[in-house]
Protein backbone atom coordinates (compact mmCIF):
# COMPACT_ATOMS: atom_id res chain seq x y z
CA UNK A 1 0.00 0.00 0.00
CA UNK A 2 1.33 3.64 -1.05
CA UNK A 3 0.54 6.48 0.93
CA UNK A 4 1.12 9.89 -0.74
CA UNK A 5 1.17 12.88 1.70
CA UNK A 6 0.73 16.33 -0.24
CA UNK A 7 1.94 19.06 2.38
CA UNK A 8 4.17 21.92 2.39
CA UNK A 9 7.57 22.57 4.94
CA UNK A 10 5.29 26.19 5.85
CA UNK A 11 1.99 24.78 6.91
CA UNK A 12 1.53 24.35 10.41
CA UNK A 13 -1.30 21.68 10.13
CA UNK A 14 1.46 19.55 8.25
CA UNK A 15 3.86 19.24 10.55
CA UNK A 16 1.05 18.49 13.26
CA UNK A 17 -0.21 16.01 10.99
CA UNK A 18 2.89 14.53 10.43
CA UNK A 19 3.39 14.12 14.23
CA UNK A 20 -0.10 11.99 14.29
CA UNK A 21 0.11 9.88 11.30
CA UNK A 22 3.93 8.73 12.32
CA UNK A 23 2.53 7.56 15.11
CA UNK A 24 0.03 5.90 13.69
CA UNK A 25 1.68 4.24 11.26
CA UNK A 26 4.27 3.32 13.88
CA UNK A 27 1.11 1.61 16.02
CA UNK A 28 0.00 -0.46 12.43
CA UNK A 29 3.33 -1.77 12.06
CA UNK A 30 4.99 -2.23 15.17
CA UNK A 31 2.07 -2.16 18.04
CA UNK A 32 0.75 -4.96 19.02
CA UNK A 33 -1.61 -5.80 16.36
CA UNK A 34 0.29 -5.13 12.97
CA UNK A 35 -1.10 -5.05 9.65
CA UNK A 36 -0.45 -7.72 7.26
CA UNK A 37 0.42 -4.93 4.12
CA UNK A 38 3.35 -2.91 4.21
CA UNK A 39 2.99 0.38 3.95
CA UNK A 40 5.44 2.95 1.70
CA UNK A 41 4.98 6.67 2.36
CA UNK A 42 6.04 9.52 0.33
CA UNK A 43 5.84 12.87 0.47
CA UNK A 44 4.36 15.35 -2.54
CA UNK A 45 5.00 18.69 -3.11
CA UNK A 46 2.18 21.71 -2.60
CA UNK A 47 2.61 25.34 -2.42
CA UNK A 48 0.59 27.28 0.34
CA UNK A 49 1.96 29.70 -1.52
CA UNK A 50 3.53 29.63 -5.19
CA UNK A 51 3.69 33.20 -5.63
CA UNK A 52 5.76 34.05 -2.86
CA UNK A 53 9.18 35.69 -4.00
CA UNK A 54 12.27 33.97 -4.16
CA UNK A 55 15.36 34.66 -2.52
CA UNK A 56 13.11 36.51 0.39
CA UNK A 57 11.68 35.78 3.60
CA UNK A 58 8.84 37.51 5.43
CA UNK A 59 7.78 37.27 9.35
CA UNK A 60 4.72 34.92 9.38
CA UNK A 61 2.90 37.57 11.51
CA UNK A 62 3.43 40.11 8.58
CA UNK A 63 2.05 36.90 6.26
CA UNK A 64 -0.86 36.15 8.73
CA UNK A 65 -1.87 39.85 8.85
CA UNK A 66 -1.75 40.61 5.73
CA UNK A 67 -3.85 37.29 4.53
CA UNK A 68 -6.20 37.19 7.36
CA UNK A 69 -7.24 41.15 8.00
CA UNK A 70 -5.12 42.28 10.54
CA UNK A 71 -2.51 41.50 13.38
CA UNK A 72 -5.33 41.08 15.59
CA UNK A 73 -6.69 38.34 13.87
CA UNK A 74 -2.98 37.05 12.90
CA UNK A 75 -2.03 36.69 16.21
CA UNK A 76 -5.65 34.79 17.53
CA UNK A 77 -4.96 32.29 14.36
CA UNK A 78 -1.22 32.36 16.00
CA UNK A 79 -1.90 31.43 19.62
CA UNK A 80 -4.73 29.16 18.81
CA UNK A 81 -2.30 26.99 16.25
CA UNK A 82 0.97 27.26 19.06
CA UNK A 83 -1.83 25.90 21.24
CA UNK A 84 -2.65 22.61 19.58
CA UNK A 85 0.64 22.27 18.56
CA UNK A 86 1.39 21.85 22.05
CA UNK A 87 -1.02 19.02 22.44
CA UNK A 88 1.18 17.19 20.47
CA UNK A 89 4.65 17.79 22.34
CA UNK A 90 5.58 20.55 19.33
CA UNK A 91 6.96 23.78 20.51
CA UNK A 92 5.65 25.75 17.60
CA UNK A 93 7.82 29.59 17.47
CA UNK A 94 6.10 31.51 14.93
CA UNK A 95 7.12 34.79 16.17
CA UNK A 96 10.42 34.17 14.68
CA UNK A 97 9.18 32.19 11.87
CA UNK A 98 10.22 33.02 8.08
CA UNK A 99 7.41 32.64 5.77
CA UNK A 100 9.66 31.92 1.71
CA UNK A 101 9.01 30.21 -1.44
CA UNK A 102 9.13 26.63 -0.87
CA UNK A 103 9.81 25.08 -4.43
CA UNK A 104 13.70 24.33 -3.37
CA UNK A 105 12.60 22.96 -0.36
CA UNK A 106 10.40 20.59 -2.32
CA UNK A 107 13.32 19.80 -4.60
CA UNK A 108 15.45 18.43 -2.19
CA UNK A 109 12.82 16.62 -0.69
CA UNK A 110 11.68 14.71 -4.13
CA UNK A 111 15.87 14.31 -4.31
CA UNK A 112 15.97 12.39 -0.88
CA UNK A 113 13.51 10.52 -1.38
CA UNK A 114 14.81 9.44 -5.42
CA UNK A 115 18.71 8.96 -4.31
CA UNK A 116 18.21 7.83 -0.46
CA UNK A 117 14.70 6.03 0.31
CA UNK A 118 11.38 7.33 1.61
CA UNK A 119 12.61 6.83 4.97
CA UNK A 120 15.23 9.53 4.61
CA UNK A 121 12.79 11.59 3.15
CA UNK A 122 10.59 11.60 6.09
CA UNK A 123 13.44 12.47 8.14
CA UNK A 124 14.23 15.60 6.06
CA UNK A 125 10.98 16.84 6.09
CA UNK A 126 10.69 16.68 9.90
CA UNK A 127 13.90 18.64 9.56
CA UNK A 128 12.48 21.18 7.44
CA UNK A 129 9.45 21.36 9.60
CA UNK A 130 11.28 21.88 12.55
CA UNK A 131 13.79 24.21 11.03
CA UNK A 132 10.78 26.58 9.89
CA UNK A 133 8.17 26.02 13.27
CA UNK A 134 10.81 26.26 16.08
CA UNK A 135 14.15 27.80 15.10
CA UNK A 136 13.48 30.52 12.30
CA UNK A 137 15.21 28.69 9.75
CA UNK A 138 14.94 29.99 6.25
CA UNK A 139 13.78 27.02 4.31
CA UNK A 140 14.44 28.75 1.10
CA UNK A 141 18.10 29.02 1.69
CA UNK A 142 20.07 26.76 -0.42
CA UNK A 143 22.46 26.47 2.10
CA UNK A 144 20.23 25.68 5.23
CA UNK A 145 18.36 23.16 3.37
CA UNK A 146 21.56 21.59 2.46
CA UNK A 147 22.58 21.67 5.89
CA UNK A 148 19.08 20.30 6.94
CA UNK A 149 19.04 17.33 4.79
CA UNK A 150 22.55 16.60 4.88
CA UNK A 151 22.62 15.73 8.41
CA UNK A 152 18.89 14.31 8.22
CA UNK A 153 20.27 11.69 5.97
CA UNK A 154 23.73 11.38 6.66
CA UNK A 155 25.16 12.86 3.39
CA UNK A 156 27.72 15.10 2.52
CA UNK A 157 26.10 18.70 2.30
CA UNK A 158 27.82 19.16 -0.89
CA UNK A 159 25.98 16.72 -2.50
CA UNK A 160 22.42 18.54 -1.61
CA UNK A 161 24.29 21.81 -2.93
CA UNK A 162 25.30 20.16 -6.13
CA UNK A 163 21.86 19.06 -6.73
CA UNK A 164 20.22 22.68 -6.12
CA UNK A 165 22.82 24.16 -8.33
CA UNK A 166 21.40 22.28 -11.31
CA UNK A 167 17.60 22.03 -12.60
CA UNK A 168 17.87 18.61 -11.13
CA UNK A 169 14.30 17.41 -9.62
CA UNK A 170 12.63 20.98 -11.01
CA UNK A 171 10.44 19.10 -13.56
CA UNK A 172 9.50 16.49 -11.28
CA UNK A 173 8.20 18.59 -8.73
CA UNK A 174 6.14 20.93 -10.80
CA UNK A 175 5.26 17.15 -11.86
CA UNK A 176 3.68 16.67 -8.33
CA UNK A 177 2.33 20.48 -7.93
CA UNK A 178 0.10 19.50 -10.98
CA UNK A 179 -0.59 15.91 -9.83
CA UNK A 180 -2.40 17.25 -6.64
CA UNK A 181 -4.81 19.67 -8.74
CA UNK A 182 -5.26 16.47 -10.50
CA UNK A 183 -6.54 14.93 -7.57
CA UNK A 184 -8.58 17.75 -6.52
CA UNK A 185 -6.23 18.74 -3.89
CA UNK A 186 -7.22 22.09 -2.49
CA UNK A 187 -5.66 21.87 0.96
CA UNK A 188 -2.83 20.55 2.79
CA UNK A 189 -1.79 17.96 4.57
CA UNK A 190 -3.78 15.40 2.35
CA UNK A 191 -3.32 11.74 2.16
CA UNK A 192 -3.82 9.66 -0.60
CA UNK A 193 -3.85 6.04 -0.50
CA UNK A 194 -3.29 4.06 -3.54
CA UNK A 195 -4.44 7.42 -5.95
CA UNK A 196 -7.53 7.32 -4.66
CA UNK A 197 -8.72 7.05 -1.39
CA UNK A 198 -7.90 10.45 0.21
CA UNK A 199 -7.62 11.44 3.87
CA UNK A 200 -8.02 15.38 4.43
CA UNK A 201 -6.44 17.45 7.29
CA UNK A 202 -4.28 16.92 10.18
CA UNK A 203 -6.74 13.67 11.43
CA UNK A 204 -5.84 12.30 15.38
CA UNK A 205 -3.70 9.48 15.49
CA UNK A 206 -6.89 7.07 16.07
CA UNK A 207 -8.57 8.24 13.07
CA UNK A 208 -5.35 7.85 11.31
CA UNK A 209 -4.98 4.81 12.02
CA UNK A 210 -8.54 3.30 11.86
CA UNK A 211 -8.87 4.98 8.80
CA UNK A 212 -5.61 3.03 6.78
CA UNK A 213 -6.17 -0.12 8.77
CA UNK A 214 -9.81 -0.43 6.93
CA UNK A 215 -7.87 0.44 3.53
CA UNK A 216 -5.63 -2.40 3.70
CA UNK A 217 -8.19 -5.17 5.39
CA UNK A 218 -10.15 -3.49 1.86
CA UNK A 219 -6.93 -5.16 -0.04
CA UNK A 220 -6.14 -8.04 1.61
CA UNK A 221 -9.46 -8.61 3.57
CA UNK A 222 -9.86 -8.83 7.82
CA UNK A 223 -6.72 -9.71 9.85
CA UNK A 224 -7.75 -13.71 11.78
Amino acid sequence: MVIEIWSDVVCPWCYIGKVRFDRAIEALTSGPDPVSEPIEVVYRAYQLDPTAPVGASHSVRDTYAKKFGGYERADRIIENLTATARHDDLDFRMDIAKRANTLLAHRVLWWAAVTHGNAAQSRVKLAFLDAYFTRGRDVADASTLAELAATAIGCAATDVSTMLAGDIGQGEVREELARAIGHGITGVPTYVIDGGWAIPGAQDTDTFERVIRRAVERRTGPSE
